[in-house]
Formats: structure tokens, sequence, C-alpha cells
């Protein structure tokens, strides 16, 4: 039996009577979700419910909404479907996806299936200081000194979240990275180290909280970033936004979009508007895939990225790659 089938398997066991709900739910769960959903031998029930109800939370946010209802109620993920049997939930789901009870038992099956692919792909990561809810980007081409302008929404995954530590566009190149703070706090004085950047919030953060800053980038000489900009993610992502300004006399013949893939390579082609801008938005992002856009240009050796990176080293990148890393 393979992985998928495995967790297949420990999914429909686990939304059987009270589901995630059930008393002594660590004998109730298998050692694929222990893996799969952080769960360690030192958890107790609590400790276990929170992370099982946040794991399929979050992965049920992926399934279409009549999907995501069903799981919900399947697994009794929320406050109005704890219900001491599974055919309780299914009858409390089958009218608000206005089907019957045998169909919302085969969507539940379906949901699993689809869960159990999710969970896979996505891989379970050690709570973080904060993530990223949204990231809008502009890009522009048409200056002197090409810029980068990123609007960050974030939360606060922690009480008491008094600093920001990410990574900032890093670049084989020789000259100074001009980094300055538009909004949202101050950068911690001790310059740019390994591309490490700390931004300290006007006033600490609560768990849950949102906060919004922005950084701009001005990189040193001209004609740096030149032939595509690419988001790729260790962490799921809801919203990235992306614009690309090019400059009058170089706009590009053809551009693509990148969308879930593997990669700054393939994509389906998109038109340049009139005033020579590109737009794309992408929600949703999966970790392990690449969002963003790729142009024809003169020189496609000059590679631009941006990684959705956790706070472990990295090595630094091949002298003909430009690498921009956010966390």
């Amino acid at each position: 039996m393979n992985t998928h089938e495995e967790l297949v398997r420990e999914l429909k066991s686990l939304r059987k009577g009270r589901g995630v709900h059930a008393g002594r739910i660590g004998e109730r769960i298998g050692p694929r979700l222990r893996v799969l959903c952080g769960v360690t031998e030192d958890d107790g029930p609590v400790t276990i419910r929170e992370k099982l109800v946040a794991r399929l939370t979050g992965l049920a946010e992926q399934l279409p909404e009549d999907m995501r209802l069903v799981t919900v109620a399947a697994f009794g993920l929320t406050a109005d479907v704890r219900m001491p049997l599974y055919q309780d939930r299914v009858g409390w789901a089958a009218p608000r996806i206005d089907r019957d009870a045998r169909t919302v038992r085969r969507r539940a099956d379906e949901a699993i299936d689809q869960l159990a692919e999710l969970m896979v792909t996505i891989p379970h990561l050690p709570d973080g200081a904060w993530h990223t809810a949204e990231l809008h980007v502009v890009v522009t081409l048409d200056r002197p000194q090409h810029e980068v302008l990123e609007q960050y929404r974030i939360v606060a995954d922690h009480d008491g979240l008094h600093e920001l530590d990410f990574t900032s566009p890093v670049f084989e190149l020789p000259g100074p990275l001009e980094v300055d703070v538009l909004y949202g706090g101050t950068l911690r004085a001790g310059g740019t180290a390994r591309g490490r950047l700390s931004l300290t919030p006007p006033e600490p953060l609560a768990k849950g909280e949102t906060h919004a800053f922005a950084m701009r980038y001005r990189f040193p000489r001209p004609q740096v970033l030149r032939s595509y900009v690419v988001r790729e993610l260790e962490q799921p992502c809801d919203l990235f936004d992306l614009r690309v300004r090019f400059a009058g006399n170089r706009i590009p013949r053809q551009v693509w979009t990148l969308r879930d893939v593997t990669g700054p390579h393939g994509g389906h082609q998109q038109p340049v508007d009139q005033a020579g801008e590109i737009h794309q938005r992408f929600r949703r992002l999966l970790p392990g895939r690449s969002y963003g856009a790729r142009w024809d240009g003169d020189d496609a050796g000059n590679e631009f990225r941006e990684h959705h990176c956790s706070c472990a080293d990295r090595s630094a990148p091949r002298d003909e790659e430009r690498v921009w890393k956010v966390s």
C-alpha cells in the first residue's frame, strides 16, 4: 500500500464517530497522519486535536466550496458540526450543498482522496513567527535603476511578535543595494548581511494580528532584471499580485504566465498592454511550485527569482543566477 492509499485509509478511519473530537484521539490517528500533521509522541489530546483541526482546515481551503464544507462536516472541524455520529454530520451537510446524504458521502470520499494528495504535496512545516497572507510586487524596468516594490500583509503566529526577520533581494552584483522601508516599521541597524533584514513594527503584534509594511529596493546598475520574475514557495500563500512595467524601447516580443509549474519554464502567453505593463494575480499558491512571468530577451542568463524561504540557511547562488529571496 502506497502513501496515498494509507492516508486515505487513515482519514476515513478518523472521520468515524466524533471525528477529530473522538476520545483517545492519540490512538485514532495513524502513523502517516502523525507525521504529516506534525504530531509528536509528547503531544497530549488537546494538542493533537489542535494540530489535526489546523492541518485539515488549511488543506480544505484548497478544495472547491462544496467539498470544503463536506470536509468540515466529515471530521467535525467547527463547533456547529461536533456531533456524535458521522451520519449526523452528513445530514447537516446535505441541505447546505443542496444534495442528498448519499451524494454527501460520495463527495466526502472524493474530498478525502484530494486531501491525501495535498498532504503529500504540502508538507507540514514547523510554525514560524509569522506568515504572509498577501504579497504585492511591482517591478519597474523603465528607469535607469531598476526598482522592486514589495507590499506585505502578514499574520503573526505568536503573541508579542516584535521583530519580522525576512530575506532581502540578494544579487551577486557589484555595488550597494539600496533598501528603504516605505511604511510599517523600522529597519534594524546592521545592514543586509547575508541578505537578511529585520523589521521592527510600531507595536508588538498579538497572535493572529495582521500587519502591513512595504519595502523598496533599487539595484546598483540598469538592466539587472531582464528575463523572468518567479515566486517559488515553501509554504502556502493566499495571494501573490505581480506587476511588471517594461521600458518603452524594450517591450518583449513574448511574455508567458507561470502558474503552478516546476521552475521558470513553460507557461501560457499573455499580452503586454498599451502602457508596456503586465499584471498577474495568483491565489492559493502551493509550495514547490512556481508563479510569475518570463519573457523573451537578449540576456536570458540574468535570472530573477523570488523564494518564500524558511529560516534555514541556503547555499549561495551560482554566479550566473540572480536570486530574490523573500521570507
